[in-house]
């Protein structure tokens, strides 16, 4: 999978990922994360989410990190804003609304750009990977945060062998196995969703378990 998949994806405008409303977890979770008012929120593979507006409704400073243009235009566009585009290093980025975003590659992302992000929230960017790129990315967002620094995880779990990602199925015992060593890690809540996700029913699943996590980040070794 690379940047090409993900470019076709929005070109042809195939983002069933993409909520049309705000996500439930992040309404009823975000609030017992403690920050406070005016906190930066780093947002990985936000596409052109509506948890974005929500958290910057709520007083947050929101930083999304997007390999499409085109998912942020959106995103703009759908908020009724006309955002400033201007080129920040490697990154096309976008600003309006308390929402600012950097079009370009996740991994490129340095200390200095997340700068001030006390937290992140990954609903879509964790199951949008297949297991080789999850573990890249696990370790690369953990070396984002310094001690202190909290997350709100969402993902799903079906058996992988019934659909081809993504989303892919991201058991339990990963997120332990593959976070515990940087995060305290809470699970919050967790569901069947299959009958309510009629998409995926159609895909032949037999499960569709829902996870939501709170995730501190642990003192690095010194």
């Amino acid at each position: 999978m690379d940047a090409g998949f993900w470019h076709r994806r929005w070109s042809r405008n195939e983002i069933g990922f993409h909520l049309n409303k705000v996500n439930p977890y992040l309404q009823s979770h975000w609030p017992g994360l403690e920050l406070g008012l005016g906190a930066r929120v780093l947002v990985p593979l936000c596409g052109k989410s509506l948890d974005m507006a929500w958290l910057a409704a709520q007083g947050f400073e929101v930083l999304g990190i997007e390999l499409s243009e085109k998912a942020a235009a959106d995103y703009y566009a759908e908020q009724g804003s006309q955002p400033e585009i201007d080129q920040r290093g490697a990154y096309r980025r976008f600003r309006a609304g308390g929402v600012e975003i950097l079009c370009g590659d996740f991994f490129s992302l340095t200390t200095a750009d997340v700068t001030g992000c006390a937290a992140f929230y990954d609903r879509a960017a964790l199951i949008a990977l297949p297991p080789d790129m999850r573990q890249r990315y696990v370790r690369h967002l953990a070396g984002l945060f310094a001690s202190g620094g909290a997350g709100l995880l969402v993902t799903l779990d079906y058996e992988q062998s019934e659909m081809d990602g993504p989303p892919f199925a991201v058991s339990d015992g990963e997120v332990r196995q593959s976070l515990a060593s940087d995060w305290e890690i809470r699970l919050l809540a967790q569901a069947d969703v299959l009958d309510g996700n009629w998409k995926f029913l159609q895909r032949g699943l037999t499960r569709l378990d829902e996870r939501c996590y709170h995730l501190i980040r642990r003192p690095q070794a010194t």
